[in-house]
């Protein structure tokens, strides 16, 4: 069975709106055995929508579409839908009467653009949307399904949530899938896939293997299909755990684990409380640690010691340091952390000093040039990166870094 996905709307298409419906209906139709084998955008033109549904039957079982169901004349999914079912349009009565009483509840009256927005394809099986006033569309082709829905994301989830996938479940009762995500940081795509490569080419037939990079991160991810669900997940836990002592120096959480997240749960089962002193990130790494919830239990606070004078003034970085090495040096953020440690007074302090680009390098430091470094009152750990990449992301790269260190520094302790 193969599903497509197609959106439609300009705005995706110039970059104006990113395309989230896609990725959340893939996540959800996975979960349910399904697998979207396309994904396809295409414009608000009655052509473009056409077309795109006459590809899509051709290729899937299923469609799914989002978008063009709104009450402005750019909205025109409803029509080209109905043209290319060769149906007329129908006024639909119950579909008005639901939008009269969701503006009577706001104390408004239903423009005339409202009422256009009830007249549907004669073939369409109507899907209640209680998130908004455009309904979903329901329609079948010769066993085959198209499903048409809002493009506002929670109004497009309530329709999949408690209309389609239901339907989708008991008219095409997919093979169970599962999967196991490990997520590591320390090591590249590269060197993970050789550390692995024996675990790999000995797994059974139903399970898949994809490396995930992303920032200074990989995500493993197994995959498997079987008949037998509750079989398929005792396989993928089993291999979970003949996987980890591969890399278990490298693995930092499972699923949806964040980095930042992990860091925090170490912090509060060794009882330590952490600081840190930034330049180049600019309170970046500060920001990770604070976004998440009870972070207040063991985070204590950040100096942005962007200028050489906070260095010295606030975390008593000494002139004849900076004169001599510099800001952006190991001595400098080994300063930093005595600082911060001293200043904040917490267990461990974290610090960094480098230069992000594009501006600022020389021949001897040039862009991408971070030192970092993690420590408490008795040992200081130091690293030093060379990047290349732009400035937010040699921003985002250190500071993943940067809470790396700090993660092995408390496994150490």
């Amino acid at each position: 069975m193969k599903v497509q996905i197609i959106t439609v709307g300009d705005e995706i298409l110039i970059g104006q709106v990113v395309d989230t419906n896609s990725a959340w209906m893939g996540q959800q139709l996975n979960l349910q055995g399904i697998q979207v084998d396309k994904i396809v955008t295409v414009s608000d033109t009655h052509d473009a929508i056409t077309k795109g549904v006459d590809q899509g039957f051709a290729e899937a079982d299923i469609i799914l579409m989002t978008g063009g169901l709104g009450p402005t004349k750019d909205d025109i999914t409803k029509k080209a839908l109905a043209d290319y079912f060769g149906v007329d349009m129908y006024f639909d009565e119950s579909t008005y009467n639901r939008i009269q009483r969701l503006f009577q509840k706001l104390g408004k009256e239903p423009l005339h653009a409202h009422k256009e927005q009830c007249y549907m394809p004669t073939n369409a099986n109507i899907l209640m949307n209680k998130m908004g006033t455009a309904p979903g569309m329901w329609f079948e082709k010769e066993g085959k399904v198209l499903v048409s829905m809002p493009g506002i994301p929670y109004e497009m989830k309530y329709l999949m949530s408690e209309e389609v996938l239901p339907r989708l479940k008991k008219q095409f009762p997919g093979t169970p899938i599962a999967h196991r995500t490990i997520l590591t940081t320390g090591e590249g795509e590269s060197k993970l896939a050789v550390r692995i490569n024996d675990f790999v080419e000995a797994l059974p037939h139903n399970i898949k293997m994809a490396y995930l990079p992303n920032i200074a991160q990989v995500r493993l991810r197994m995959s498997g299909t079987g008949d037998d669900e509750k079989v398929l997940n005792n396989l993928l836990d089993q291999k979970v755990e003949e996987l980890k002592p591969l890399i278990s120096e490298f693995i930092f959480g499972y699923e949806n684990t964040k980095l930042e997240e992990a860091v925090g749960q170490l912090l509060k089962e060794k009882g330590k409380t952490l600081c840190t002193a930034e330049s180049c990130t600019g309170g970046y790494i500060a920001h990770k640690i604070t976004s998440i919830s009870g972070a207040s239990s063991y985070f204590m606070g950040s100096i942005v010691a962007y200028d050489n004078a906070v260095k010295m003034n606030q975390l008593q970085v000494q002139s004849s340091t900076l004169e001599q090495h510099g800001a952006v040096s190991e001595e400098t953020v080994i300063e930093m952390v005595k600082g911060a440690l001293n200043l904040l007074k917490t267990d461990l302090a974290v610090s960094i000093s480098g230069i992000a680009g594009p501006t600022g390098g020389t021949p001897q430091k040039p862009v991408g040039t971070i030192w970092i470094a993690v420590g408490d009152k008795n040992n200081i750990k130091t690293y030093k990166l060379n990047l290349w990449k732009d400035r937010m992301k040699n921003i985002e790269y250190s500071t993943t870094v940067a809470l790396n260190m700090i993660r092995k520094f408390l496994l150490e302790l």
